[in-house]
């Protein structure tokens, strides 16, 4: 077959001279980057002898091969997993069109160090691409299982690659470096040095589940010398092979045998992430049921966190045979950022990912993982607040998510949930903080849903609370709009908007004080109330005096149950149909400009110039809330006139 030469992208092309040229100083990690890939290779092809019966593979003896070449100066990582065609190769190797490289490009440059910069290597799926900071020269020779033809790739990271099939190839995938010399300084050390890819596999792949195999290096060159028989060689006769990973599952070893560094490792095989973990979870259920399960909350959320089609679940393993990745029926949806590792003893091995959502074992496990992980979430808030506000910036928002889909657990996830408060410039508080301050004969929690917390500061709706020194949770996640329709109350005191309703502050005592002087305003009010409600009657269904506003002379409310502005958009921008909801104007009665207003109506109902007034007053609401006006040409030109008017 002919050799084809292909030119890779533009990016893959940027990406390599990068590589190339060295951005990394911790250049050990490319070995680390090629055993992750040889392991997953492995495993996909027990997991597909396992569901294609006529799949005539040999799996007795999946393992990984390093070999290394002093002569040649070469360094080779082979498998005998699932290999690719040739179609996946040039697709998975020769582009990289959807592991973000652009992304990766750009944040490299802002990267202000090294580590910063070394650290984003994992977290783009550029694994492959880290072999040409060690290697002039990378040729991969792979054949898929099943197929009997194999192809080989090769590039020297310039621009442009090589692709031609072959006949001969084994089964499985071959990745041979030809190196570099020697570069202490710049950190480019002799990877064909037995003890340094003995030294890399020890640190970063020990926990690899399949044996890592290499040619046992001889200890007493000259004893070796005298045991070799007259006219043979060392060359002559095969080397032996010896494994030099533990191959020992850390979920499967007690935890006084296991290091921090190893759960970091193990953390990083499986997240593809280069930050340690925030927190690392054991757990083993005994009985009737048995599974192991070792799971991480990581310090950083993944790039697809909030993207849609987002990878999300644990490794599911049974008895020690990896059935799956991103095992979604483990873990829900809220805590997608979780990592790890789930190893049941009583599953099938043939089991799918539809069987998996109707098991009445997987949906046991699942909930005893998520009871498990809210349950350290708490241990960490009380005994590491430090950790637990890492946490909670990074992944609050998503954890939020489950208060509208994990009714079992509300409480539990309101229990580890922190919000900003009026109590605090810069601190947050929990729910359970909130109701052991609130006042004597307060009912309810108080909160208002906004864009930011200054703009709910400053909104007029916070008047009356600021004054009277009532407490307010400041909520400017977009999901708080949502989960707060569904989450009635917190230990049995009811959540209540700020923005809906009427609001009553006053203690009994206050209320038969102002009694007689608040009958006395509704009676002097009813006729402009009454002629408001008539004029704004598109905008609004009513206008009413206010008991929240001290400064401000007008702002919009909802009723109690209705959905808010903000909540109206985001099921419009999802494409779903919403009526527009009107609401309700409510006026200040000691304020000015409403008492002129209403002057100005008793003496001369008829004037036309007062219901541009009216107008007027209810877009300076509807703007202060942070809505949107409908006709803002005319809103600026009735301004316009009435500034003149004034000069």
């Amino acid at each position: 077959m002919p050799i084809e030469t292909f030119e890779f992208q533009v990016e893959a092309r940027q990406l390599l001279q990068m590589m190339i040229h060295s951005i990394y100083s911790n250049k050990d990690v490319f070995l680390r980057e090629l055993i992750s890939n040889a392991s997953d290779a492995l495993d996909k092809l027990r997991l597909e002898s396992l569901r294609d019966n006529e799949l005539r593979e040999d799996v007795s003896d999946l393992h990984i091969g390093i070999e290394v070449d002093k002569e040649q100066r070469t360094l080779t990582v082979r498998d005998n997993g699932i290999g690719m065609s040739h179609d996946e190769v040039v697709q998975l190797i020769g582009t990289i069109a959807n592991s973000g490289t652009a992304k990766f490009l750009k944040e490299l440059k802002e990267a202000k160090d090294a580590a910063a910069s070394e650290e984003l290597i994992g977290q783009f799926g550029v694994g492959f691409y880290s072999s040409f900071m060690v290697a002039d020269e990378v040729t991969l020779l792979t054949r898929r299982a099943g197929e009997s033809r194999g192809t080989r790739w090769e590039s020297s990271g310039e621009g442009t690659y090589t692709v031609e099939t072959v006949d001969d190839a084994p089964q499985g995938t071959s990745v041979t470096l030809r190196l570099k010399p020697e570069d202490i300084e710049d950190q480019l050390f002799d990877y064909t040095s037995a003890w340094k890819i003995r030294e890399i596999v020890k640190r970063y792949s020990d926990f690899i589940t399949w044996p890592i195999k290499m040619a046992k290096e001889s200890t007493d060159a000259v004893a070796e010398a005298d045991a070799v028989p007259d006219g043979d060689s060392d060359g002559d006769r095969p080397r032996e092979v010896e494994t030099v990973n533990s191959m020992k599952a850390l979920w499967a070893r007690s935890k006084d045998e296991v290091t921090d560094d190893e759960y970091s490792e193990l953390y990083k095989h499986i997240s593809h992430d280069w930050n340690d973990p925030l927190e690392t979870i054991r757990m083993q259920a005994e009985g009737t049921f048995e599974y192991q399960a070792l799971l991480f909350i990581p310090s950083h959320p993944p790039q697809d966190l909030f993207m849609q089609g987002h990878k999300r679940g644990v490794q599911l393993y049974v008895k020690r045979v990896f059935i799956m990745d991103d095992c979604e029926a483990l873990m829900p949806e809220y805590l997608r950022f979780v990592k790890g590792v789930v190893d049941a003893q009583d599953l099938s091995l043939n089991v799918s990912r539809e069987i998996l959502q109707q098991d009445r074992q997987i949906q046991l496990m699942h909930r005893r993982l998520v009871k498990k992980v809210l349950s350290t979430l708490k241990d960490m808030m009380s005994g590491s607040p430090e950790r637990y506000a890492t946490f909670w910036k990074e992944f609050g928002r998503v954890l939020k998510e489950g208060l509208l889909s994990d009714f079992e657990n509300r409480d539990a996830i309101l229990g580890v949930s922190s919000f900003a408060s009026t109590q605090d410039k810069e601190g947050l508080t929990t729910l359970r903080q909130y109701v052991d301050r609130m006042k004597e004969g307060q009912q309810h929690i108080f909160y208002m849903t906004g864009e930011s917390r200054s703009a709910i500061e400053s909104s007029p709706h916070m008047e009356a609370f600021q004054a009277k020194g009532f407490e307010v949770l400041l909520l400017t996640d977009p999901v708080d709009e949502v989960w707060v329709q569904s989450v009635p109350e917190f230990d049995g005191k009811q959540l209540r908007s700020i923005a809906k309703g009427e609001v009553d502050l006053d203690t009994e005592e206050e209320k038969k004080e102002v009694e007689a002087e608040r009958e006395k305003r509704q009676q002097e009010f009813a006729g402009l109330l009454t002629w408001m409600t008539t004029e704004l009657s598109e905008s609004v269904k009513e206008v009413r005096l206010s008991s929240r506003l001290t400064v401000s002379p007008a702002c919009i409310v909802g009723d109690t149950h209705d959905v808010t502005p903000a909540l109206e958009n985001m099921y419009r921008a999802m494409g779903q149909e919403v009526p527009h909801i009107k609401r309700i104007l409510e006026l200040n009665p000691t304020h000015p400009l409403v008492t002129g207003l209403r002057k100005a109506h008793t003496e001369r109902d008829a004037d036309a110039g007062l219901a541009e007034a009216a107008e007027l007053l209810y877009g300076m609401a509807l703007l202060a809330d942070g809505g949107e006006l409908s006709d803002p040409s005319r809103f600026i030109r009735l301004m316009a006139d009435r500034l003149e008017r004034t000069l």
